[in-house]
């Protein structure tokens, strides 16, 4: 039967991470980790506890088939769910209510006032997982998706198998319910169609370069908080969801990303999220389509850069993995492709965790910094895209380099 309560305010927890020189034999240790085989977290014993915390703000229509469908979960359903109702005027709460009374579900609600700065759907996330993950183990599970939501009967259940298997977070697949996208233009469609491609491309192409067996190929390139799952443990390293108003999700992977996190993204991992075009986050997906409705975006989604950026910075990207792993100690080479010194090079490699050294080189050599794509390109990209990913399928063929730091 249902169990529905409310829980207090509490400030919750705080975390950081600092960063130190590590020598290259820790390094390599650490690296072997991150790059041979997972293994399953933690020892066989009490499975973990799994609680779902949902940002909920004026959801009305859509919270109660988001709660239907978390309640018919298959095989792993939620210990518990955490709703964190912000500022909502329109009876969410009283539906909340009603719908409970039919559904096996141990409900907790948070209600709160957001005000000024932190009345963002990105404060309400962090606020959401931050009351979720109280009193939770390190090896217990947090889950988050959106209030419009409705996940797949196996959502819970299909982010555990990759959580099994090592991963420390899963990112899942947020796609537009059938019923809203019959509403969309199909102009919008094209367009989201070229674009994924183009990014699909740039992904096959680094699994191909700088490949990472925790999250192999099929996989794809989504971090939405539609779907995200992640170890207590890992959230904690993080420091919890990221204080920022907007862009939360993809925040909190790059910050895991940062930390040398297994990160999966999971293809057999999928949310089903309204098409609607006045959404609840300023600057989310239901902005850019009422934008894109009227008139096209210059530029391209910011995750994707001209396919020959793509190439250069992935085959950058390996060889600097591989002086930071201890597998080679010439720097110059490097040095010289990202227009800075040998020195520069040994000191940022130097750093315990890969993900943090890359992106300090990201930030500060020029030949790094990402440039965008506008959709008048599109078309030629994705042609130079094809032609990159044949070049790198068959120098894997042939186990030769791919490219040389010459060549980039």
């Amino acid at each position: 039967m249902s169990r529905l309560r409310e829980l207090s305010v509490n400030p919750g927890l705080a975390a950081s991470s600092r960063h130190f020189l590590c020598p290259p034999s820790i390094r390599r240790e650490h690296g072997a980790r991150l790059f041979g085989t997972a293994a399953a977290h933690g020892s066989p014993g009490a499975p973990p506890r799994i609680v779902v915390a949902v940002p909920v703000c004026n959801e009305v229509t859509h919270i109660g088939p988001c709660l239907r469908a978390l309640a018919k979960q298959e095989a792993a359903p939620p210990d518990r769910v955490v709703l964190l109702l912000n500022s909502c005027t329109d009876g969410t709460e009283a539906c909340i209510r009603e719908v409970s009374r039919g559904l096996d579900l141990d409900i907790a609600i948070v209600k709160r006032e957001l005000r000024g700065a932190k009345a963002t759907a990105g404060f309400a996330r962090r606020l959401a997982l931050r009351h979720a993950a109280r009193g939770l183990g390190g090896r217990d599970v947090l889950l988050t998706t959106d209030a419009d939501g409705v996940a797949r009967p196996d959502w819970i259940a299909e982010n555990l198998k990759s959580l099994r298997r090592g991963a420390d977070a899963v990112c899942g697949r947020a796609e537009i319910d059938p019923a809203d996208a019959l509403l969309i233009p199909q102009h919008l469609h094209e367009d989201d169609a070229r674009e994924c491609r183009l990014a699909t491309l740039l992904d096959e192409l680094a699994a191909l370069i700088d490949p990472n067996p925790n999250d192999p190929w099929p996989r794809h390139t989504q971090s939405s908080g539609a779907s995200i799952a992640v170890t207590v443990a890992a959230f904690r390293r993080a420091g919890g969801i990221p204080p920022v108003p907007s862009g939360e999700d993809r925040a909190f992977i790059e910050t895991l990303r940062r930390l040398d996190a297994r990160i999966r993204h999971a293809p057999s991992v999928a949310v089903s999220v309204s098409g609607r075009t006045h959404g609840r986050a300023a600057g989310g997906m239901a902005d850019t389509i009422r934008r894109r409705i009227v008139q096209q975006d210059e530029f391209t989604d910011p995750m994707i850069e001209p396919a020959g950026d793509r190439f250069r910075r992935l085959s950058l990207r390996a060889h600097a993995r591989t002086i930071w792993m201890g597998l080679q100690t010439d720097r110059s080479r490097l040095a010289r492709a990202l227009d800075t010194t040998a020195v520069t090079v040994g000191r940022v490699l130097s750093l315990p965790f890969f993900g943090a050294a890359w992106a300090e080189l990201e930030r500060d050599c020029p030949v790094l910094r990402p440039r965008r794509v506008r959709f008048a390109d599109l078309a030629a990209e994705i042609e130079q895209a094809v032609a990159l990913l044949a070049h790198a399928v068959a120098a894997s063929a042939h186990q030769i380099s791919t490219p040389s730091l010459e060549f980039v």
